[in-house]
């Protein structure tokens, strides 16, 4: 029989939480308090320079962002769980990316949803937990709702924002997802983690469209990232030649950060790279026609950005790609494409190799 709420120990459950979490595959489990201050003067600034582009959604929701307590009324602490993402099995990233006739897809991709694999899993912490205690206020999010995740994260323990806007575990890196799991009760919190980036500036040297513009401030409008996954529009043209064969979300600035070296791969089998993602050349991609897209996609990340720009992607990395009369002909064979945004970046991508 769970205890009465009375005399529930919660220095032990915190414990007991984390235990059971560790259990449940998250490689750390931490616990915040709800002041983000200082963390809502920044996101504030950073809306108010616009860095956040088409992400309409960073602006919305008032303060429910930085307040949790308004977000989900009763909360009193926010557990926090990471879980490693870096897959095993991969083949090597910085060979891929250094080579022009492949695809390079942001490592967190290869594999299934991370969401769909972190969600269930705090479903089941908090199971745990109301089976000690009884009924408590909780509320699972996973990168799906006005939360500050880094922030809180931050806060609880798991690391720091470093200067390339993510978040590093001194003892882990930084491939890892966050989770959270909102609580009406009043556990003991840890301790926030220090920042450890200390003159080392490696991630802003790295950036291929110079995206973090001061440490710790990234413009999102010149992030690959947000180039190939946010953005639904036109690709700038001053960023198409520096995307490389980018084709969804980018590395750099993780691959160069020297606490990566504490980094360990990830076991998890829904990390494992699908459909031969991590190797498959841009031409292969390139033809793929949108209900291949859809199945090999299925339970992916990457299916949110939609076959549109999947290939408005494709083209523009094939534009950076080795001249060859392969390239060329896939290319032509788009260029009479239904969109005209495919049509737009296919062009692009043709005068790149015709002058």
């Amino acid at each position: 029989m769970p205890e009465s709420r009375t005399d529930i120990n919660f220095a032990k459950l915190a414990l007991q939480i984390k235990a059971r979490g560790t259990g449940l595959g998250f490689q750390q489990v931490a616990i915040a308090d709800l002041d983000l201050a200082t963390h809502e003067s920044h996101l504030n600034n950073w809306l108010s320079c616009g860095f956040h582009g088409e992400m309409a959604y960073m602006s919305r929701h008032g303060s429910k962002r930085s307040h949790p307590e308004e977000l989900i009324e009763g909360t009193k602490r926010i557990i926090t769980v990471r879980m490693d993402y870096w897959p095993d099995k991969a083949a090597d990233a910085r060979a891929i990316l250094n080579n022009p006739i492949n695809a390079y897809i942001s490592r967190y991709a290869l594999g299934r949803d991370y969401h769909k694999v972190i969600r269930p899993r705090l479903q089941k912490l908090a199971e745990f937990i109301r089976q000690r205690i009884g009924h408590f206020g909780y509320r699972v999010f996973v990168d799906s709702a006005p939360v500050l995740e880094k922030a809180l994260a931050e806060k609880s323990g798991l690391g720091w924002i470093g200067k390339h806007t993510n978040l590093i575990n001194e003892k882990a890196g930084s491939w890892f997802f966050l989770g959270e799991l909102f609580t009406s009760l009043p556990l003991p919190v840890d301790e926030p983690a220090i920042n450890h980036c200390g003159t080392c500036r490696s991630c802003m040297d790295v950036c291929p469209t110079r995206a973090i513009i001061a440490p710790y401030k990234l413009d999102a409008r010149r992030c690959i990232s947000y180039l190939t996954i946010e953005l639904r529009g036109s690709i700038p043209v001053e960023f198409r030649r520096p995307i490389g064969n980018r084709i969804y979300g980018c590395d750099d600035c993780q691959m160069v950060c020297p606490w990566n070296r504490f980094s360990g791969d990830s076991d998890e089998p829904d990390f494992s790279p699908r459909h031969q993602l991590d190797t498959a050349g841009l031409i292969q991609l390139f033809n793929w026609d949108e209900e291949t897209f859809l199945k090999r996609t299925e339970g992916s990340a990457i299916r949110r950005i939609g076959y549109e720009c999947w290939i408005r992607n494709i083209a523009v990395a094939l534009g950076n790609s080795k001249t060859s009369p392969e390239v060329i002909r896939s290319l032509q064979q788009k260029t009479t494409h239904a969109s005209g945004l495919v049509r737009e970046h296919t062009d692009w991508a043709i005068a790149q190799h015709t002058g």
